[in-house]
C-alpha cells in the first residue's frame, strides 16, 4: 500500500539537472479541481464542510471549499462535494465534471489522477 507523505507539497521531478525542484501546494490541486468542477454546465456551487461554511458567511472564502485531495507518489485522489441545478442529468453531469477535474490536473500539473469521486450534497431550484 502506498504512503501518504507528511507535507502540504508535491515533489515534482524535472528532467533537467541543476536547474532546480518544483513542489506543488495540495491546496493548488484543489484550487485547479474546484475551478474545474464549477465551469460544467449544471454544477451550483461547491459544498464545504461546516468550518468551512461559517468562514464564508463572515466574509472569508476559501476557493478549496467541497474538495479533499490526497497524493501518494504523484498519483492524485480527489473527492468532491457539489450542489447541482435542477433538471440536469445526474450521471451524465457527474462525468462531465470528472473527466474535466481529471483533465485539468494532469495537463497542469503532470500529475496522474486515479479516483474523481463526487458526493452531491443538493439540489438548487
Amino acid at each position: 500500500m502506498m504512503e501518504a507523505k507528511d507535507t502540504n507539497n508535491i515533489e515534482i521531478p524535472m528532467d533537467q539537472e541543476g536547474v532546480g525542484s518544483v513542489q506543488i501546494a495540495d491546496d493548488v490541486v484543489a484550487m485547479i479541481a474546484s475551478l474545474a468542477a464549477t465551469e460544467v454546465e449544471g454544477v451550483s456551487a461547491m459544498v464545504g464542510n461546516i468550518s468551512n461554511e461559517l468562514m464564508s458567511k463572515v466574509g472569508l472564502k476559501k476557493l478549496t471549499k467541497g474538495v479533499k485531495v490526497d497524493v501518494y507518489d504523484n498519483v492524485v485522489k480527489v473527492d468532491l462535494t457539489i450542489t447541482l441545478e435542477y433538471g440536469f442529468n445526474i450521471p451524465k453531469t457527474c462525468q462531465k465534471v470528472q473527466d474535466k477535474v481529471k483533465t485539468a490536473i494532469e495537463t497542469m500539473t503532470g500529475l496522474t489522477v486515479s479516483d474523481v469521486n463526487i458526493r452531491i450534497a443538493s439540489v438548487k431550484m
